[in-house]
């Protein structure tokens, strides 16, 4: 009976299992005689004995499929143990018990990781139960209507769903990035690329048409933020109207539509003025276009390829660096198709005339050097505020810049604009001068004390890769203070509306399972696991529909200014339903 109880749960299950409970304990915060823990070992013991035995029963490539678990696993262990060790070990001393705990509860992670991932990765090898649920060529009579008309049903449900945020925050959300706009759009401040030129002229576009048909500024941005709307869930339709290419059931395109309606951050951010949202509209409509082009080869899904491409490269910085990251990819994997070749030249050459002649004849003053160094400056703060030696020269050269005296005061570990202004306020104009030697600076410190490099680091990016950091989503309201004779003008009003938004806002940060939607590390670990089911269904031309938001996520790791920005990663956000239904659908290439 003994004998057969171990066969049935073999000394592999049992450890992994007693590994993840230690994991779990300590990263909840419980004490070890919780009640708790006895739950978490047998629930991770009948779960880890489920997926052995669907790994039995696997008939496909099982060590390629482990494989990927096992590095992924890796992944998501180290992205978890970064930030939270430092719970784990607060009460030891000693380095022994410090190095045990971590190793253990890493074990733990990992166990708990690969069993999830291998789980996900076997249910999602061609499973024929999967895809029916999914997809299908048959249209049922009452899905027909929707199936025809999935663009503008899309479209209605979203203005729907965000026209209540409108006509509350009207004539939209203005925070003081919004305020630095306006007074360029209307010629109080020369124009600067710091917020992209470009979407600067849209604004003035539509706030120009809006002022001449009412006279009123508050009307006029009010034009321009209905546009704004339009544009966003036209990028949203468009793309819930392409997934009838690979034949998703309309009742899944239809809850789709209806997420992007009702979440309240999508809402929200339609009516903010911000570059980060058409920004990401471009990404979506840059990837459904791609899409399209492979399935459909229309010429008009060409044109919105290389349009929403060009406004990728010039409505946000990052999205630049991000295209020509992705250049040399989509080049060669698409090198047959000499139409999509085009249209990449055609981006490429347009964002570079719209970049720098059109930009220098306009006399666009760029942003300065100090913008582009969050992270360095971060790290070296981190050095500095923590009382390190450093050499007469380096402390020589710090002194030409900054004054260090106020370093420990304004050093803020999740956000870097107290140490940009510090420059600002002091001599940034040397550092521009002595770039080589600043970074060879920055290397050698590195070098010395790479903890702090680390820990600065960590703690600058966290909310992007680590899923536990909160971040009060899509709270800003309103239109900051500003002397320009615009100001907050709702149409709809009341208490009952207030208390409306302040909770539908404040969900998120309730509700488990629904508060993963506001998660900034969440939503990019689904991502990761979407890139290994690729990998593990062998649908490697897939990957390069990742690539756009990969490299964008890249970019957003080594200049972020704040460690827990919503905005900055919206486009993985708005992206992520294109990756939830491409990664399962067959998608000819």
């Amino acid at each position: 009976m003994v004998s057969s109880w171990f066969y049935k749960y073999h000394l592999i299950e049992l450890a992994g299992s007693f590994f993840t409970t230690w994991a779990l304990m300590k990263a909840s915060r419980m004490e070890p005689g919780n009640i708790l823990t006895l739950v978490f070992f047998l629930f991770c013991l009948f779960f880890y004995h489920y997926v052995q035995k669907k790994r039995s029963n696997f008939e496909g490539d099982l060590h390629r499929i482990t494989r990927i678990a096992s590095i992924f696993s890796v992944i998501f262990t180290l992205f978890y143990m970064l930030m939270d060790y430092p719970h784990y070990i607060e009460t030891l001393t000693s380095r022994l018990f410090r190095f045990g705990i971590l190793a253990v509860v890493a074990i733990g992670f990992w166990f708990l990781f690969y069993e999830i991932l291998l789980a996900i990765l076997l249910s999602t090898q061609h499973n024929d139960r999967l895809s029916s649920l999914l997809y299908s060529t048959r249209i049922p009579d009452k899905w027909i209507f929707l199936h025809k008309h999935a663009f503008p049903v899309t479209f209605l449900l979203c203005m729907l769903g965000w026209l209540p945020y409108y006509l509350y925050q009207f004539p939209g959300i203005m925070t003081p990035d919004s305020i630095n706009q306006l007074e360029q759009v209307l010629g109080l401040i020369p124009y600067s690329n710091h917020h992209p030129w470009i979407h600067t002229l849209f604004i003035k576009l539509f706030y120009t048409i809006g002022y001449t048909i009412t006279g009123s500024m508050v009307a006029a941005m009010g034009f321009y933020t209905l546009m704004q709307m339009c544009f966003l869930a036209a990028s949203i339709s468009y793309f819930v109207s392409s997934t009838r290419i690979f034949h998703l059931k309309p009742i899944w395109g239809f809850l789709l539509a209806l997420a992007y309606a009702l979440l309240p951050y999508h809402a929200v951010y339609s009516v903010t003025v911000w570059k980060d949202i058409p920004f990401a509209a471009a990404v979506l409509l840059f990837l459904t276009a791609l899409l399209r082009i492979h399935n459909r080869n229309h010429r008009s899904d060409y044109i919105i390829f290389i349009l929403s491409g060009i406004m990728m490269c010039v409505f946000r910085s990052n999205g630049w660096y991000a295209f020509l990251l992705c250049l040399p990819f989509l080049l060669f994997f698409l090198r047959r198709n000499k139409y999509l070749i085009g249209s990449l030249a055609i981006t490429l050459c347009m964002s570079i005339l719209i970049r720098y002649p059109v930009m220098n004849a306009s006399h666009v003053v760029s942003p300065d050097f100090v913008e582009s160094l969050c992270i360095p400056l971060q790290q070296v703060s981190c050095v500095l505020a923590n009382d390190r030696d450093l050499t007469p020269e380096q402390n020589e050269m710090i002194d030409q810049v900054i004054d260090r005296t106020y370093v420990k005061e304004l050093y803020n570990p999740t956000f870097a604009d107290n140490m940009k202004e510090l420059v600002r306020a002091g001599n940034p104009q040397y550092l521009e001068d002595h770039k080589t030697d600043f970074l060879k600076l920055w290397i050698s410190l590195g070098l010395k004390y790479p903890g702090d490099y680390l820990e600065a680091y960590i703690q600058q990016t966290n909310g992007y890769w680590y899923p536990d950091s909160y971040y009060l989503v899509a709270e800003a309201e309103g239109i900051s203070a500003t002397s320009l004779g615009i100001s907050h003008t709702p149409l709809i009003r009341g208490p009952l509306v207030v208390k409306g938004k302040e909770i539908a806002i404040k969900l998120g940060s309730m509700i488990p399972l629904y508060g993963t939607l506001w998660s900034m590390g969440v939503i990019f670990w689904i991502f990761l696991i979407c890139i290994a089911c690729i990998l593990a269904r062998r649908d490697y031309s897939k990957l390069l529909y990742t690539l756009p938001c990969l490299t964008l996520w890249f970019t957003v790791m080594i200049a972020t200014p704040v460690a827990t920005e919503f905005r900055y990663v919206y486009f993985l956000i708005l992206c992520l339903p294109f990756y939830l239904v491409t990664t399962l659908a067959d998608i000819k290439w």
